[in-house]
């Protein structure tokens, strides 16, 4: 009788998620339902409940590192796999979603891109965005992990990997883990040194975008892009005189 009430049960989930989408879901049936994907014949409420428990958000459980969700009794390496494969495909939509489209110029636009695969992180994390000549987004990258400090990002990788992917054009984002996007005086320097080099090789820095706790800093919208950018010319027409 209780292995026909949990398929009851787990066709009731999958008809409501057809009928209505995640919309109508709590995180933790969210989880479940990725759970049965690996033992569709287990009853995965408890692990899923414990799961959201323990990591606080879909999102935690999904960023959660497999080690500890394995602490969770009932969650072996298939659902491990099951997780990060969903977790995978979820952030290779995204991306495909704005590879190739225009660019907006629009500090609003990253932010509803990158925010929900950024807002969870529990280390800061400097990702790249490289614009064509066409206006167009060509690539993603994640090129730098942990606190940001001007020592840690090298101009030079960033330009290197510009040319690489051909770009026109840069945009910068990284996440305050605390929450408060406001920019420290290093991330102020780090985006000025940026906008110098790419001054020099002639790659124009668009944006660099902080992303917090459901808000952002935008440097172009500050108006400190602009700012920098005259600092560079004020210093090579002091140069050539």
């Amino acid at each position: 009788m209780e292995a026909k009430s949990q398929e009851g049960h787990r066709k009731r989930l999958r008809e409501r998620f057809n009928q209505s989408g995640l919309a109508a879901f709590l995180d933790y049936e969210i989880v479940e339902l990725i759970l049965t994907l690996g033992t569709p014949r287990s009853d995965c409420k408890p692990q899923a409940k414990e799961a959201i428990n323990r990591f606080k958000t879909l999102r935690g459980v999904l960023e959660a590192p497999p080690e500890e969700l394995q602490k969770i009794k009932g969650i072996g390496p298939t659902h491990i796999f099951v997780i990060k494969f969903m977790q995978d495909v979820a952030r290779e939509f995204l991306k495909e979603q704005v590879l190739d489209k225009p660019y907006c110029r629009s500090s609003r636009e990253v932010f509803d891109y990158l925010y929900h695969s950024m807002r969870d992180l529990k280390k800061e994390v400097f990702k790249i965005m490289f614009i064509d000549s066409q206006n167009r987004v060509v690539e993603i990258e994640d090129l730098f992990e942990g606190t940001l400090n001007a020592s840690a990002i090298y101009p030079r990788e960033i330009i290197q990997s510009a040319v690489k992917h051909n770009a026109a054009a840069l945009i910068f984002v990284h996440n305050h883990p605390a929450g408060n996007p406001q920019p420290s005086d290093n991330d102020k320097q780090i985006t000025q040194d940026l906008v110098f080099a790419g001054n020099i090789m002639q790659i124009k820095v668009l944006d660099h975008i902080i992303i917090g706790e459901n808000r952002y800093f935008s440097f172009a919208d500050a108006g400190l892009i602009e700012e920098y950018n005259s600092d560079f010319l004020s210093l090579k027409e002091g140069k050539t005189r």
